[in-house]
């Protein structure tokens, strides 16, 4: 009881604390990237790149723009048409119906634009296909009426792939959101020195005279990232566009770098971008954040940004000791497997994987250092059993319980490498704990039946190698063996450490 009390009062403080929106706030802790927003009713719904993560595209919740909740996914399961990376979706609403554009890559091809649509914003979607596939791919789709009220989609065709300019396309659309129609019309591309080898992410608005596009310029990923952010603008859709002269218009801050790809959005007459930037320490461990950044529109006809970087609240722990039938919203897998799990009195029955990095669901990481435990129950484990920080299908690291025995496994482009072992006979359960600092060094231990632990490593691992170029590493669960074998385990938990 007491503990049930602490936590609802720790929630209570929290929201108490972000009712109101600060100038540059973290909204989405952890990795949320290209973040789009749109309200419906009295609420606002977001959603946010998912990469090669399963479930693909987070159904995110709000009152406020600030206190967030997840409330399910666009697809449990991959369209038939794409097999992985799954980027940008853009909510967008009209007439009660919910429409979410998509880039995704085409089995067989390349990335294409996709479109699905739902009745009511937490879903069902129904997924209508790709809607345009050009050779060098077709990303970050925005839906746009003209100032005549004629429906356009709004892109970018995926030149720097290729080393080739990006041009911003807009192609009439039909009202029901399932084809493009007439011919393309290019809006603007990457020809100022500061946008780099490409601009993407725009998204639109109508102000006054003036359509608004923001955008992001340079280098998107990872710790040598470039991202910024430009706004152009135009009294035609189709334009002419001209280019803000003080472009970038946000740039890094003390706190958050390489801001960019967002949606903007009015809320009491104030007006915001929520967009994505990597925490200046943490960077690609943590991933693409969600920040909401508010801006106003100057005498001249032009946007200026208001960057005073909010304080970041320590998140709550996330735990989970699997009361329920199914996985909590919170839990992620791999794009390229079948998870297959059960939930059986309290304890998950995860079964194994023969590959490299073995099955593995993954949580999120919030802040760079945290403390990540789990109980394995003995009885019902055929497997190797552990816990791990995950990048993906190729790198990880992970502390394994087997044959009496724990090791500390390092997985890096697709070759493991034991880095310790250790005996470990224990008669019910095993205790494994992963600590993390500055989200990149990593240190593991290991206990008996709730006895104290050991430290496997006494110098902590450094997995700078784990984050994707354009992902951010998970914590989670492993299980790996052949597939008929399984690990059995009773709880997990994560807990954001104080600031080292």
């Amino acid at each position: 009881m007491r503990k049930t009390t602490r936590c609802i009062s720790i929630l209570i403080s929290a929201i108490i604390i972000h009712t109101s929106v600060s100038a540059q706030q973290l909204v989405l802790q952890g990795d949320h990237a290209d973040p789009s927003v749109i309200k419906i009713g009295d609420m606002y719904w977001a959603s946010a790149t998912t990469s090669n993560w399963m479930p693909v595209f987070p159904l995110l919740k709000s009152p406020d723009l600030v206190n967030w909740t997840t409330e399910g996914y666009v697809f449990n399961e991959l369209p038939e048409w794409a097999d992985y990376y799954f980027w940008a979706p853009e909510i967008s609403y009209e007439n009660g119906k919910v429409y979410v554009y998509y880039s995704a890559h085409k089995k067989g091809g390349n990335l294409c634009l996709g479109v699905a649509s739902a009745d009511k914003p937490e879903g069902p979607y129904k997924d209508h296909g790709p809607m345009m596939c050009e050779e060098a791919g077709s990303i970050d789709a925005f839906p746009m009426r003209d100032e005549n009220g004629k429906l356009f989609l709004i892109w970018k065709e995926d030149g720097n792939s290729v080393n080739k300019p990006t041009p911003i396309w807009a192609m009439e659309m039909n009202e029901e959101r399932t084809k493009l129609t007439g011919e393309k019309h290019e809006l603007f591309r990457n020809k100022v020195d500061w946008e780099k080898n490409l601009v993407e992410g725009v998204s639109m608005v109508k102000h006054g005279k003036y359509f608004y596009a923001f955008y992001a310029a340079a280098g998107c990923c990872g710790a040598g990232c470039t991202y910024v952010v430009g706004v152009a603008r135009a009294k035609n859709l189709l334009g002419p566009w001209e280019k803000d002269v003080k472009n970038p218009v946000l740039k890094n801050t003390e706190q958050w770098i390489c801001s960019g790809h967002g949606t903007a959005i009015e809320k009491d007459g104030r007006y915001y971008f929520l967009h994505h930037a990597y925490d200046r320490e943490t960077n690609a461990f943590t991933g693409r954040q969600g920040i909401l950044s508010e801006f106003t529109f100057t005498s001249d006809g032009w946007v200026e940004f208001v960057t005073n970087p909010a304080p970041i609240t320590k998140p709550a722990p996330i735990e989970d000791e699997f009361k329920k039938r199914k996985l909590g919203l919170g839990w992620q897998w791999s794009v390229f497997q079948n998870i297959d799990y059960k939930i059986r009195r309290g304890k998950l029955q995860l079964e194994a994987n023969p590959v490299s990095s073995g099955a593995f669901l993954g949580q999120k990481i919030l802040t760079g250092d945290y403390t990540a435990t789990t109980t394995i129950v003995k009885k019902g484990t055929d497997a190797a059993a552990g816990i791990g920080a995950i990048g993906d299908d190729k790198n990880t690291l992970s502390v394994l319980y087997e044959n009496d025995s724990v090791k500390l496994v390092q997985l890096k482009e697709d070759t493991a490498k034991v880095l310790a072992v250790r005996p470990l006979k224990a008669k019910k359960e095993i205790n494994l704990k992963m600590q993390a600092t500055g989200g990149r060094y990593f240190t593991f231990s290991y206990a008996a039946d709730g006895a104290d632990y050991t430290i496997i490593n006494d110098k902590p691992v450094d997995a700078i190698f784990l984050p994707p170029w354009d992902r951010a590493v998970r914590a989670g669960l492993v299980s790996k063996g052949s597939s008929d074998g399984k690990a059995v385990f009773e709880s997990f938990e994560m807990v954001s450490d104080e600031a080292k």
